[in-house]
């Protein structure tokens, strides 16, 4: 069974989780079929750009506890995204927690409805959001990501447009997307595979100097004792031993 769905219109391939058993977490299935697709749609002279989406109500909830991927696979993931030579654009309707925002950050353009949530939770399960600032940091409001990093609080659509996490929001992602969508279908090869190499180039710069060290903090964290409890407590629906 795959946990991404490939569709193509009008040069334009969508590349959907469908994963809602565990709410399109980054399993090692999803992050592997992921950055499969991406390669197919980076080498076909047909496809001008690239959209995420998700099914069900979840964009994705992060990595998941039960499978995760190895560290390297989600960098890989990560990097495949910010270096792909044809624009990435996450169109989100759902919730994005932890990892997934990790997506979202290295997607070049993100639109999402006006329900969506955001929250970065990994300090909720005794953990930090490591490999995810690969993209994150030279990309969003250095004093709203301290906030969000360190107190894993929810916040809405339109904070997250400020904060340089999404691009923009509207009441119907689908209206939003359409002028982004057509611009992106006007533009030449070319010419976007060029631009996006200027955008990206201090982004690639993060992954070349942090990346080797932030996936072994993550790995150091992710078999510490307080991430066994912070993870358990979460399966479990309680609260962790260290809440005050």
């Amino acid at each position: 069974m795959t946990v991404v769905r490939a569709d193509q219109d009008r040069a334009v391939a969508t590349l959907t989780l469908d994963s809602p058993a565990n709410r399109n977490a980054l399993s090692s299935a999803l992050v592997g079929e992921l950055a499969q697709e991406l390669t197919r749609c980076g080498e076909d002279e047909d496809v001008r750009a690239v959209v995420l989406a998700h099914t069900g109500n979840t964009f994705c909830a992060g990595a998941d506890l039960r499978d995760p991927p190895h560290p390297d696979a989600l960098v890989g993931l990560l990097r495949r995204i910010v270096e792909l030579p044809k624009p990435v654009v996450a169109r989100v309707t759902g919730h994005v927690r932890a990892g997934g925002l990790g997506l979202l950050g290295a997607c070049d353009i993100a639109v999402s409805s006006a329900e969506a949530t955001f929250a970065f939770t990994e300090v909720r399960i005794g953990v930090a959001p490591a490999v995810i600032s690969l993209p994150l940091l030279s990309r969003t409001d250095p004093r709203a990501l301290a906030r969000y990093y360190l107190t894993g609080e929810r916040f809405d659509a339109a904070e997250a447009v400020r904060t340089g996490l999404l691009t923009t929001t509207g009441a119907d992602v689908d209206v939003t997307l359409a002028p982004v969508l057509d611009g992106l279908r006007r533009s030449s090869p070319q010419g976007l595979a060029e631009t996006k190499r200027l955008l990206t180039a201090k982004v690639l710069e993060a992954f070349d100097r942090d990346a080797v060290a932030l996936t072994a903090l993550s790995a150091e964290l992710f078999s510490s004792a307080q991430a066994r409890e912070g993870m358990t407590a979460f399966l479990e629906r309680r609260d962790p031993a260290w809440v005050v």
